[in-house]
């Protein structure tokens, strides 16, 4: 729990438009100290490790954050549905299903809402 409060609190830091500003602001002094080191490969060797370590991290925190996010949606949508009288709930176990029957049940609603569109259509006129 104290890790997702982490990285929660840290993706909103790094989200930030200070946190944006902050960072063109280290590569604009990078770049302007240049001269100062001759360009040299110590001087290159600092922003473009600077960079990757914080790329690495970012990907995970990115990926903690997302995922954290996509299971809050399903459990709200998963309570959306529970609580619909005329819903299937029969979705509600769709992690659970292969790639071939997500695309069966996805044609399924593909045909379901097209019908829809042909009711409303014809009542429309």
């Amino acid at each position: 729990m104290k890790f997702a409060s982490f990285c929660q609190a840290l993706s909103n830091w790094a989200g930030s438009s200070k946190t944006f500003i902050a960072a063109i602001v280290l590569i604009i002094i990078w770049a302007l100290t240049g001269p100062f080191f001759h360009y040299n490969d110590t001087w290159q060797l600092i922003i473009n490790t600077s960079t990757t370590i914080i790329t690495f991290l970012m990907v995970f925190l990115i990926q903690n954050t997302q995922n954290r996010d996509n299971d809050i949606l399903h459990l709200k949508i998963d309570e959306l549905i529970r609580a619909t009288k005329d819903a299937q709930n029969a979705t509600l176990g769709l992690d659970k299903m292969g790639t071939r029957e997500l695309r069966k049940l996805r044609k399924h609603y593909r045909s379901l809402g097209e019908a829809d569109e042909i009711d409303v259509e014809s009542t429309a006129q």
